[in-house]
């Protein structure tokens, strides 16, 4: 597909978004599978001034109703229905588009439009929409652009799913601003990834991709030969992924922090040392600090034009989520050291980041204790060689309760990441003096070894 038809066929499905309703400051919600079209639709968003709302393939339809309940969008871009909501399936609305002029006027729209909406659940379980605007997109385009080097000789091996902002507005849109190919793959499948790779400059992933291709008998230091660099991120890199690959072809790979709510944070760099445990210096025109003495752990805490504009209908949170000077809190831990390196540590929140994807233990609680012959639950991250973190559960119940019965009723209402891959019955969950699960020995209920 050339620039030329990416933007033609934007300008063709904003037509048919507005024939639908669809308006500035409006919400499309997006489930479906990588397709490069849907590249468009979220540029015909943009045109339109509405916000993208990409949601996981993965989630059930008890997940997205929620959601859509909650987003309130003018349309679903979905194969399935959905009660009270107007849906179309993505192959349908490209065929009402094609019939469409191919240029289109852009709304009147400046840095601060709303243009995605992105949901990341909390340690409640309530789901928080993160509002990103279009300077925060296009800050973030132009300031790894810059501090990557990416350019329009560069030719990107696209693995990552879009409704993740890793793969959409890191990967994807790096690529299409600044001109670069990319060659597009469904996903991470090793006959895939490796031929890919040959002649390719960057490729984009998270721990686990690069774990697999180690782990595969024909990954050799030629295969990454073409390749200036390899990019990680959304999950913690564990060290000895890092020297395996550095051991088995001399590339080291580069490190970078961000979130959903901030985009990218900080960067190893391009060209110098990249130290291991370390995410880098806070990139251009991004502010980092840790509320706590120079040295010291403490919360990461972020300011500027990557910062999203707050979490949608949840006004209340503006206080918690913000110091009174505007730094945004991460709930993530770390270390500065005195040259501007940030090493995190942990976090504060109980997020389990599994092959790249966030679960928050309190969802899949919700989720357990729903089911019958279950008195409580806890839900930990355990160590995964190839995951990083899987998810595991240690469970009060009833005589007879059933563990294989259990992960069977959670697939109906969970998507198939967030089932825990240890279940465990115990007796009863460990608690401090003041009542609260101590996460810690739960986890070593679960798995001794750790």
């Amino acid at each position: 597909m050339s620039f030329a038809a990416l933007d033609g066929l934007s300008a063709q499905l904003a037509h048919a978004l507005r024939a639908r309703g669809v308006a500035l400051g409006d919400r499309v919600v997006v489930q479906s599978p990588k397709a490069p079209e849907l590249l468009a639709l979220a540029i015909a968003c943009a045109r339109l001034g509405a916000m993208y709302t990409p949601l996981n393939t993965a989630y059930t339809d008890v997940e997205v109703a929620a959601l859509v309940a909650d987003a309130e969008p003018s349309l679903v871009v979905r194969a399935a229905g959905l009660a009270r909501w107007p849906c179309v399936d993505l192959a349908e609305l490209l065929v009402d588009a094609r019939g469409r002029g191919a240029t289109f006027d852009d709304a009147a729209t400046d840095e601060s439009t709303p243009a995605a909406l992105v949901f990341t659940s909390g340690t409640t379980g309530r789901p928080k929409g993160a509002v990103l605007t279009q300077g925060n997109l296009v800050f973030g385009c132009r300031t790894l652009n810059q501090v990557w080097e990416i350019d329009e000789s560069d030719v990107l091996v696209h693995v990552l799913p879009l409704f993740h902002v890793h793969g959409l507005f890191v990967a994807a849109y790096c690529a299409l601003s600044s001109g670069a190919t990319m060659r597009w793959l469904d996903g991470f499948a090793l006959d895939e990834v490796l031929p890919a790779l040959d002649g390719a400059t960057l490729m984009m992933g998270v721990p686990t991709h690069y774990a697999r291709l180690l782990a595969d008998e024909r990954f050799t230091r030629e295969s990454v030969a073409s390749l200036r660099v390899l990019i990680s991120g959304s999950a913690p890199m564990r060290r000895t992924t890092h020297e395996e690959f550095f051991e088995h072809c001399g590339q080291v790979i580069l490190e970078r922090y961000g979130m959903t709510e901030t985009g990218m944070i900080t960067s190893q760099p391009l060209r110098g040392e990249r130290r291991m445990r370390s995410v880098g210096r806070a990139l251009p025109g991004v502010e980092v600090r840790v509320e706590a003495p120079s040295g010291a752990v403490g919360e990461v805490l972020v300011r500027g034009p990557n910062v999203f504009a707050g979490y949608w209908r949840r006004p209340e949170l503006r206080e918690s989520a913000f110091t009174s000077d505007g730094f945004f809190r991460t709930g993530d831990r770390g270390v500065l050291d005195a040259e501007g390196r940030l090493d995190l540590v942990g976090r504060s929140k109980d997020l389990i980041i599994t092959g790249g994807l966030n679960v928050y233990p309190k969802e899949v609680e919700n989720a357990l204790d729903e089911l019958d012959g279950v008195v409580e639950s806890a839900v930990v991250g355990v160590a995964d060689e190839d995951l990083g973190e899987s998810v595991a559960a240690a469970v009060v119940a009833v005589d007879g309760f059933d563990p294989d019965r259990a992960r069977s009723q959670l697939r109906e209402v969970l998507a198939p990441f967030k089932i825990p891959r240890r279940l465990v019955v115990v007796a009863e969950l460990p608690r401090n003096a003041m009542g609260k699960v101590q996460r810690d020995r739960v986890r070593a209920l679960i798995d001794p070894r750790d």
